[in-house]
């Protein structure tokens, strides 16, 4: 239970940081920008204008959903293996 809940406060917390990023500027002076007055990237411009914007973001949701699957059915295998293992050393 608490394992599920520091995984969730760290990905609220990477979440957040996020939202904030520190750079260097050309005069090499530290700042601190708004994820929201981010120059616009040109890359990003013409792929949202052809529509293809969606194919990326799509790809990339399908990969993390994979990802988290991934993990979430490796942790149950390693549940389960540590309660046979613990069953187990009982027994003797």
């Amino acid at each position: 239970m608490y394992k599920k809940v520091y995984a969730l406060l760290f990905l609220l917390s990477c979440w957040f940081a996020g939202t904030v990023v520190h750079a260097q500027d050309s005069t090499g002076q530290l700042r601190t920008v708004d994820s929201a007055s981010v120059q616009r990237i040109e890359m990003a411009d013409q792929l949202r204008a052809n529509g293809k914007i969606y194919v990326v973001v799509t790809v990339v949701v399908i990969i993390l959903l994979g990802l988290i699957l991934y993990v979430a059915r490796l942790d149950r295998k390693i549940t389960r293996l540590e309660k046979e293992a613990s069953a187990s050393g009982n027994k003797k």
